[in-house]
C-alpha cells in the first residue's frame, strides 16, 4: 500500500523558491520608492530610451565615401606648334595634332558630412540631408584610344627622330589633352546637373528601403 504524500511533496513551488521570488520583489519595491524619495538616486530598474538614429545613419551614408555620381565622355582636339626663334619652321620646328579621347567623372564626397547634415524626426519617417556640392574628378586620358592625328616637322626634326631622338609624343600634349578634357567637362556638358540628379535618386532610393516616406535632400552652395 503506497504512504500518502508528505504536504512538502503536494506543494507545486518549493518553499525557497518563494521566498526567493519574494525578495526580489521587495528589492525592486524599495528600488523604486528611493528614487522617487530621492530624485538623485535615480531608479536603476527604470527604462531609458536613447534614439540612436541620426548618427547611425550618417555613418552609414558616410561609408558611401566618394559617390562617382555622373561620368562624361568626351573627345577634344590639341593643336601642339613648337617654333625655334630665328629658325624657319621648315628647318626646326613642330606642329602636333592629337585627338585626346578620355573621361571626366562628377561625384559627391560623402566623407565630408557634418555632424548636423542628417535630421530625422521622432517618428523616424522624414529625413532632411545636407550634402556637400558635387564637384569634378580629375580627368582620365585613354591613352588606347588618344592619338596623333597629323605631325608636321622641320627637317632638322626628322633628321633626329632617324638617329633616335624621337622620344614620342611630349608629355606636355597629355597635360594639354587633359587640361582641354578639364574645360569640355566644365562647359555646357551638364555633368554636374546629372551628379545631382543621381545622388538624389540614389539615396532616394536608400532612405525609402530605410522606411523613411518624407525625404529632402539640399545640396549645399559652392
Amino acid at each position: 500500500m503506497r504512504a500518502a504524500p508528505s504536504p512538502s511533496q503536494r506543494r507545486g513551488v518549493p518553499t525557497g523558491l518563494v521566498l526567493l521570488a519574494g525578495a526580489v520583489l521587495g528589492f525592486i519595491v524599495l528600488a523604486g520608492w528611493l528614487g522617487d524619495l530621492l530624485p538623485g538616486l535615480g531608479n536603476p530598474f527604470s527604462e531609458k530610451t536613447v534614439d540612436r538614429s541620426g548618427p547611425a545613419l550618417l555613418n552609414s551614408i558616410r561609408t558611401l565615401s566618394d559617390f562617382r555620381a555622373a561620368t562624361g565622355h568626351f573627345e577634344v582636339i590639341v593643336d601642339v606648334e613648337k617654333d625655334t626663334r630665328f629658325v624657319p619652321d621648315q628647318l626646326k620646328g613642330e606642329r602636333i595634332l592629337f585627338v585626346a579621347v578620355g573621361e571626366v567623372d562628377a561625384g559627391v564626397d560623402f566623407s565630408e558630412l557634418k555632424g548636423d547634415a542628417v535630421v530625422v524626426s521622432e517618428d523616424r519617417r522624414s529625413v532632411t540631408l545636407e550634402l556637400p556640392p558635387p564637384r569634378y574628378h580629375e580627368p582620365e586620358l585613354d591613352l588606347d584610344r588618344s592619338r596623333v592625328y597629323d605631325r608636321d616637322r622641320g627637317v632638322i626634326n626628322r633628321l633626329q627622330s632617324l638617329f633616335g631622338d624621337d622620344t614620342g609624343t611630349d608629355p606636355e600634349v597629355y597635360r594639354l589633352a587633359e587640361d582641354k578634357l578639364a574645360a569640355a567637362a566644365r562647359g555646357r556638358s551638364g555633368l554636374l546637373v546629372r551628379a545631382r540628379r543621381n545622388t538624389r535618386l540614389m539615396l532616394t532610393g536608400l532612405l525609402r528601403a530605410l522606411g523613411f516616406t518624407e525625404i529632402e535632400i539640399r545640396f549645399a552652395a559652392v
